[in-house]
């Protein structure tokens, strides 16, 4: 009995070791069933044929630059032991340090044409693309796109064209698929990894309105960033950006950039070596249950609401208004801040876009002819800052835009503060510019007009300061009572 239970173990071990689905044969004696394994269907039982393909196009990036530290401190404001020390051991660091980053990338062209992701090469003074023969070449930078992470690189044609391979552009991938990533984690070059994809349509909040990410199990590290994630059939489905990880290391959580939206960008930064994007001039707002009920409308209706057109801006020479609730866009439906920011964005400057609204309970399409967004650290809209009720306390506040809304992950609620006077009341409490105001006076803040009403409320009711509710820059959620001005105050 113990030999013919070895012998079958001994049979289905070897099986399993060639992928061979199969059933142990069991003797009319044994009762026990035993269960068949096999690969799942599609599945290849190595990866090396593909790996051998696609590797000889994946390279690896050495970026190398100077990061500017700024000025010594007054060293004469330390107290004595500290100046001591540093007088000692040769002062204050104020020269420029040096940065150094590895990543990896991909060639898309026979011609030279390389995608990386944009923080791997961002304030390099030299970068060079080293192949998987060893060869390490010059790159100049053709185009950047901040918003996803994406940079195009090109480096001189040499006698062999070089070996690349192609973004998906109609990307059609489920979870549960398989994806092979490749690339220089660690700097160790050359490493294939492999996994599935774990989720689709992932969102990473500030500063990534315009990505829906693919989550990825295929292990990746640091190095990899910039790298491609592929399919079985060699086609780069991804372009591997960033992990989540409390030790720097692998934890099997990946996002990737999808390959229809890299190429997007990529075939505006070779033809412009920039990426514009349409621009509408509303502050948008999530159509919430309660918002529903308060404004009389259906409980199934999906759309977004429009807490604040902005001036000069193609929203208000349209004619759109505050309290309208986009329905569709160029017929497409759309429910989410997020969404809208991506699809106005995705539509070049210049074109006329229908959009489909609801006012006063009728339904009605207006069109209207997109300008380039302005770039998101320019002072937009801003003239109105530091007036009125904001002012009294040193504050320059606005209503975010579509995209502030979204890299903030505001919610339909919350004034950007856009600067602070020096030396005034909000600066004696910490508020800096980039940080968001979501209430005031216990009253949650839509428009420059609820703030203006938080503190005629607060004057009514002879309160001394003004309780706000802060988000700052850092995520730091906290409450701070400004206090209110005298007489004398307001009228500066």
């Amino acid at each position: 009995m113990k030999l013919t239970k070895r012998l079958i173990l001994s049979a289905t071990v070897a099986a399993l070791s060639l992928g061979v689905a199969t059933t142990a044969v069991v003797s009319a004696q044994e009762a026990p069933s035993a269960y068949a394994y096999g690969a799942p269907n599609g599945a290849p039982m190595s990866f090396a044929s593909l790996i051998e393909q696609v590797s000889p196009a994946v390279v690896s990036i050495e970026a190398e630059g100077s990061v500017d530290t700024g000025a010594a401190p007054d060293m004469s404001q330390l107290p004595p032991q500290f100046r001591e020390f540093f007088e000692r051991f040769g002062g204050m660091p104020d020269q420029p340090r040096e940065r150094r980053a590895q990543g990896s990338g991909f060639f898309i062209s026979a011609d030279g044409y390389v995608v990386t992701n944009n923080h791997v090469i961002a304030e390099a003074d030299t970068i060079r693309v080293v192949l998987t023969d060893g060869r390490s070449l010059v790159a100049e930078v053709v185009g950047t796109d901040v918003a996803t992470d994406l940079a195009l690189l090109r480096v001189e044609e040499e006698d062999e064209p070089f070996a690349f391979v192609e973004l998906d552009r109609d990307l059609d991938i489920r979870v549960g698929d398989w994806v092979v990533a490749v690339g220089n984690p660690f700097g160790l070059g050359g490493t294939a990894t492999a996994g599935i994809i774990s989720a689709t349509g992932r969102q990473m909040g500030a500063r990534q309105a315009y990505t829906d990410f693919l989550q990825i199990d295929a292990p990746i590290n640091r190095g990899n960033s910039g790298g491609p994630a592929f399919d079985l059939d060699g086609q780069v489905v991804g372009v591997n950006s960033a992990i989540i990880s409390p030790t720097g290391g692998n934890v099997g959580i990946g996002f990737a950039i999808p390959s229809d939206l890299a190429a997007t960008v990529i075939d505006q930064l070779i033809e412009n070596g920039e990426v514009r994007r349409g621009y509408l001039g509303i502050s948008p707002a999530v159509l919430t249950d309660d918002l529903k009920d308060a404004m009389g409308l259906d409980a199934d209706l999906e759309g977004v609401l429009i807490n604040q057109v902005l001036d000069d801006t193609p929203a208000q020479a349209a004619g759109l208004e505050n309290g309208d609730i986009i329905l569709q866009i160029n017929g497409e439906a759309v429910d989410d801040p997020r969404e809208l920011t991506r699809v106005v964005g995705a539509f070049a400057p210049g074109e006329r876009v229908a959009f489909r609204i609801l006012r006063d309970e009728r339904e009605r399409t207006i069109r209207v002819e997109l300008t380039e967004r302005p770039q998101t650290n320019a002072p937009q809209e801003s003239a109105q800052r530091e007036a009125g009720a904001a002012a009294q306390f040193g504050l320059a506040l606005s209503a975010p835009t579509e995209a502030e809304v979204e890299q903030l992950e505001l919610e339909g609620r919350g004034l950007l503060v856009q600067g602070v006077r020096p030396g005034s009341e909000a600066a004696e409490k910490g508020l800096r510019p980039g940080d968001v105001i979501l209430e005031a006076g216990g009253r949650d803040l839509v428009g420059l007009s609820d703030f203006e009403a938080a503190v005629e409320d607060a004057r009514a009711r002879d309160r001394r300061a003004l309780l706000v509710f802060v988000v700052s820059q850092n995520g730091q959620r906290r409450y701070a009572a400004l206090e209110m001005p005298s007489d004398e105050t307001e009228e500066e």
